[in-house]
């Protein structure tokens, strides 16, 4: 039993709180109480929102939670966040991951348009406190056929200091399945290529080699000069340190023509090379690297991340193919063999690959269960823990941890888009 000075002692804070609900620690200054709340990771604040009216009013004010956190946190312990959409996100929510804590935290879906659906095949890129959403492929109930996807040109930002989606200006080009990258300190992002591959048709669409260019304080796009070849499910990244003009945008893999086996069946025909277009007078002409595997030595590019390891360092590229992590040396123009995975993955096409603070993250299903629909609800649930195989490449070390994702259904990393963003 507690002590009746004890006792006392609460009722008053109790009064106090009830008196001014605007107190968020009682008995501390709020100046205070805020500097220790912005201390929690970010993926928690949506949980702490249901403790009571003042921590909900508190924490419903991104604008000063970020900006509080960002002058009083030190860079180290600000946590990279996975931003991750599941499913269509004009339908379902996105999430954020906190690696670190092993946290999701949802994300307002975004605006919904009643005439499309089945949104796949797009890019998300995070600039600053902003999250982008562009282009992709879906079906559209005003065109005809109604069962044949159409590119779009839609792009949304989602604002982490209103917490709010906005629609922008859209793409010159509809395209979906496209290299997407932000210039580093300059306010724009680059596209190029794509076509109207939909997740649900294995070999089927267009493909497209326009390049365009958003400045994001101005809002609008650019056309800049086109790739050499129709090239679609590419990645781009940017390569250079210093001014605009010594930075290159490259455009890796992908593919082009398709042919077709015993005059039936439709196969693309994937690219070995990589183009770079030098960003002079805001981009200039492209040159094509040559060849980076020899024939034979693999069927195409596997997924790709990039490692900032800072300004004055080109990035270091990295390839997951398969079971084995591939490091690209620009020198020579070549894939070198990393690293292998500790734990092999059963369904080796359905696996996420990102890159968070510096480290290159490898995700699949615990079990290495396909995440298909044929699926009986007891493998469905069984398959919603993921499995993180994290690997360093400074200290070529491994390491592994599991969650509990909070979806519904089992995660196809194979249509999942992924992106990161520090808050």
């Amino acid at each position: 039993m507690a002590p009746p000075s004890t006792t006392v002692r609460n009722q008053q804070l109790q009064v106090e709180q009830n008196l001014n609900p605007s107190t968020i620690i009682p008995g501390l200054p709020n100046d205070l109480a805020a500097i220790i709340l912005i201390f929690v990771p970010y993926s928690h604040h949506s949980r702490l929102k249901s403790i009571c009216k003042s921590w909900k009013h508190f924490y419903s004010s991104a604008k000063s939670v970020i900006s509080l956190r960002q002058k009083h946190l030190p860079p180290f312990s600000v946590s990279p966040l996975l931003c991750l959409f599941p499913q269509d996100p004009l339908i379902s929510s996105p999430y954020l991951f906190d690696a670190r804590n092993l946290a999701w935290s949802p994300l307002p879906p975004m605006p919904c348009n009643p005439h499309v659906y089945g949104l796949c095949n797009f890019t998300s890129i995070c600039i600053g406190y902003h999250l982008y959403v562009l282009g992709g492929s879906l079906f559209d109930t005003r065109s005809y056929p109604l069962d044949y996807p159409c590119p779009t040109n839609a792009v949304f930002r989602f604002d982490f200091l209103k917490l709010s989606w906005e629609i922008l200006s859209p793409m010159i080009s509809p395209r979906g399945s496209f290299a997407c990258a932000a210039m580093p300190k300059r306010d724009k992002i680059l596209v190029a290529g794509g076509g109207s591959r939909h997740a649900m048709f294995g070999a089927a669409g267009s493909r497209m080699s326009s390049v365009e260019m958003y400045d994001i304080v101005k809002d609008e796009w650019v056309s800049l000069d086109g790739l050499p070849r129709f090239r679609a499910g590419c990645v781009g990244f940017f390569v250079g340190s210093g001014e605009e003009e010594e930075r290159e945008f490259w455009v890796m893999g992908g593919y082009g023509e398709s042919r077709t086996v015993s005059g039936v069946f439709p196969v693309d025909q994937y690219y070995r090379d990589a183009v770079v277009m030098e960003m002079k007078n805001g981009g200039g002409k492209w040159r094509e690297l040559g060849d980076m595997w020899e024939e034979g030595e693999r069927w195409k590019l596997g997924k790709i991340v990039v490692v900032d390891d800072g300004p004055s360092e080109s990035p270091a590229v990295f390839m997951l193919d398969r079971a084995d992590i591939f490091r690209y040396k620009m020198a020579s123009n070549s894939w070198i063999k990393e690293t292998s995975l500790p734990r092999k993955i059963s369904d080796e096409s359905s696996v996420g690959f990102v890159a968070l603070d510096g480290e290159l993250h490898v995700m699949s299903h615990l079990n290495g269960v396909k995440s298909n629909e044929c699926q009986r609800l007891g493998q469905q649930k069984r398959s919603a823990t993921i499995l993180l195989q994290i690997y360093h490449p400074r200290k070529k070390s491994w390491r592994s941890v599991t969650t509990k994702p909070p979806f519904r259904h089992p995660l196809d990393f194979k249509t999942a888009v992924m992106c990161t963003i520090r808050l």
